[in-house]
């Protein structure tokens, strides 16, 4: 067994000796210069000998301290190299994510570029399922639901804020469309329809409106090209058509809004806990759903 002092006491001298400055190694360490001070009052009681010579004007090396610093900065820069060597590229680094196909396309996908711009050694791969890949190895999800997932982190990211929208082309004379007179577009999720039709008419206080006629689609997306083209009429959340709403393409044909109970979650898995890159994604995607 190798008798060395603390690889951390090692590592802040020659940061300390490289910059001249325990001001400025502090800095480079995101450590206090109180901190920089203990490690080499530390590393100096160990080696029995003083390694700077500390005066009114600043410090300097002493001949044992001077001695020191090539080996050391040696040791480092051979270990750096021997990592790289052995790091498979982008591996350790890559966020593997699952997201619903609608929530990546529409919400998720426009804002990735700030996150790529704030962390460039990250790289993202988002799918809408596993692949080849066991579930293992998928670093985090988003997962569309009621509640938290029994067994992972979960953490709600967005409430569903439901409102009814049709085509322009659906409306007379700037007046809506009349429930009753146009097909009902439904999504399907784990097989079912989502009741968002009978939280709405009930919140609208209509009761003549069968809320069970109309069209089926397995995927939020259908639904939204089928409303625009003026097959029917929707009931979406209002954060998944941000650009027709602003465009006009869909337009609201009541003021009333539902919010819930379903919505975006963030889960991750026990093994995945803890990770940086994994924290730094969370951390960025809360930021952006309370925004």
């Amino acid at each position: 067994m190798r008798e060395m002092p603390s690889l951390n006491a090692l590592r802040v001298f020659e940061e300390v000796a490289r910059h001249r400055s325990f001001g400025r190694a502090a800095l480079a360490l995101n450590v206090t210069q109180g901190a920089v001070s203990r490690q080499i009052k530390q590393l100096e009681d160990y080696l029995g000998v003083a390694l700077f010579v500390r005066s009114a004007q600043g410090f300097s090396l002493t001949p044992a301290g001077a001695a020191l610093v090539p080996g050391l900065t040696d040791a480092f820069d051979r270990m750096e190299q021997a990592l790289r060597e052995v790091q498979v590229p982008n591996l350790r680094q890559r966020l593997r994510i699952l997201a619903p196909p609608t929530y990546a396309t529409r919400w998720l996908s426009p804002r990735l570029g700030d996150f790529n711009r704030r962390y460039p050694d990250i790289a993202l791969s988002v799918r809408n399922d596993p692949g080849p890949d066991s579930p293992s190895e998928i670093d985090c999800r988003i997962r569309f639901g009621l509640g938290p997932a029994q067994g992972w982190q979960s953490e709600r990211l967005l409430l569903e804020r439901h409102i009814a929208v049709a085509s322009p082309a659906l409306f007379d004379a700037g007046k809506p469309p009349v429930l009753g007179e146009h097909p009902l577009l439904h999504i399907l999720h784990e097989g079912r329809r989502l009741p968002v039709w009978e939280h709405w008419l009930e919140a609208s206080g209509i009761q003549e409106v069968d809320p069970g006629q109309g069209l089926e689609f397995s995927t939020l997306d259908q639904v939204i090209h089928s409303a625009l083209a003026g097959g029917g009429l929707a009931v979406i959340d209002r954060r998944m058509i941000q650009h027709e709403l602003a465009s006009g393409q869909l337009l609201p044909i009541s003021a009333v809004e539902v919010e819930g109970p379903y919505g975006y979650w963030l889960d991750v898995p026990p093994g995945s806990q803890g990770m940086s890159k994994v924290m730094l994604f969370c951390e960025w995607l809360e930021a952006q759903s309370r925004a």
